[in-house]
Order: C-alpha cells, then structure tokens, then sequence
C-alpha cells in the first residue's frame, strides 16, 4: 500500500511519495510547493464503465483512459483547415497520443474503428476503441515555447463538435486493452483495423 494519497479528478488513489529531494527539485522549477508521487501498482483505478462495458481497463494517473489513438491523416485535415484559415501547423505532439496509426484513407477514420489489433514482437495487442476523446485547452500550447493561442480550437469548432460526448471538440479516440497487456509496441509494427457497424 502506498504511503500517500493522490486525487485524480474525482478518483482518490494510493500512490508513493518519491521523496523530498524530487519534490524540492520540481518546487525550485515550477515555483510552486509540490510533491511527485508514483502510481501504486497493486491499486485498481478503472476506467469509466459507462465508455468501456464489460471490460476492466485498469488506468493510472491518466485522466480517464489508458491510451489515445490518433491519425496522421486526421492531424493532416486540421493542419490543412489551419493553413486555409492562415495559421501554422501543428505537430503530433500537441494531442499527446499514446499511439499513432499512419495509413488511413479518411481524416478522423479513427472515429470508426471498433477494434485494433497490433502485431508486436511478442504477440498481438488488441485494443478497443470505446469514446471520443474531448480536447482541453492543451492542443492550443506549443510544446516547445508554452505560448498560448486559441487557433486550433476556433479551427477544430467548426468541424469537430460531437454529440457523443456532449457536443465537446474531440480529436482522436480513447482506447482499452482487450489482450496483450505487457506486450512491447514499437514504431512500424502492422495494425489491423475493425471497423464498428
């Protein structure tokens, strides 16, 4: 059992305290009094039953889910809606996936796909896309600079608005592990695609 308390929206989990040395140094660089903490591993923070059914899906300090599929193809429409309306690219980076499916024909294909299953070294993992993911205010901070704009919000607004999650703006999907948990997934590895009716 952990030896602190950590809060994650309304979740309040065990975790381990990494000690005085890691918080002063994350003090002295953020400005402000903190503390870095470790997910217990034997703790049982799940995912939203509402989004993933019957499957468990086990997630640490993530916000909601353990991982987030997104497509070079969609991350392609916004930067192309972005330079029409003459603002600059963004990269990748900006949305913070887990996993980056190249290869799909339709921008936001992944808003389709009920299932992945990638072939890794050690055997296939099988994911299943379960919620669109509802974007923040974080895509519109350059990771390199923390500059702030509004640009891709006020681009995404005019297309990307979904009923399922409350008419929030989402890009990409959120996903779960069906099997395959401890599986290594390295760049390039083959992805098949299920397509949910």
């Amino acid at each position: 059992e952990g030896d602190c308390r950590v809060r994650v929206w309304n979740d309040t989990v065990d975790a381990f305290d990494m000690g005085d040395l890691a918080a002063q140094w994350f003090s002295d660089c953020l400005g402000q009094r903190l503390r870095l903490a470790r997910f217990d591993p034997d703790v049982q923070r799940l995912a939203s039953a509402e989004w993933t059914g019957a499957i468990a899906a086990r997630t640490a300090f993530a916000d909601a889910f353990p991982l987030l599929v997104l497509s070079t193809a969609s991350l392609g429409e916004l930067n192309r809606r972005l330079a029409a309306a003459g603002h600059d690219a963004v990269t990748m980076q900006r949305f913070r996936p887990n996993i980056v499916i190249d290869g799909l024909e339709d921008a936001h294909g992944e808003d389709f796909i009920d299932t992945l299953t990638i072939e890794s070294a050690d055997g296939p993992v099988v994911l299943k896309l379960v919620k669109p993911c509802s974007r923040c205010t974080i895509p519109d901070v350059d990771p390199l600079t923390a500059a702030q704009g509004h640009s891709v919000a006020d681009t995404m607004s005019a297309y990307r608005a979904n009923a399922r999650v409350g008419g929030a703006l989402a890009f990409g999907q959120n996903a779960v592990i069906v099997s395959g948990i401890g599986h290594r997934l390295r760049v390039g590895d083959g992805v098949r695609a299920e397509v949910a009716f």
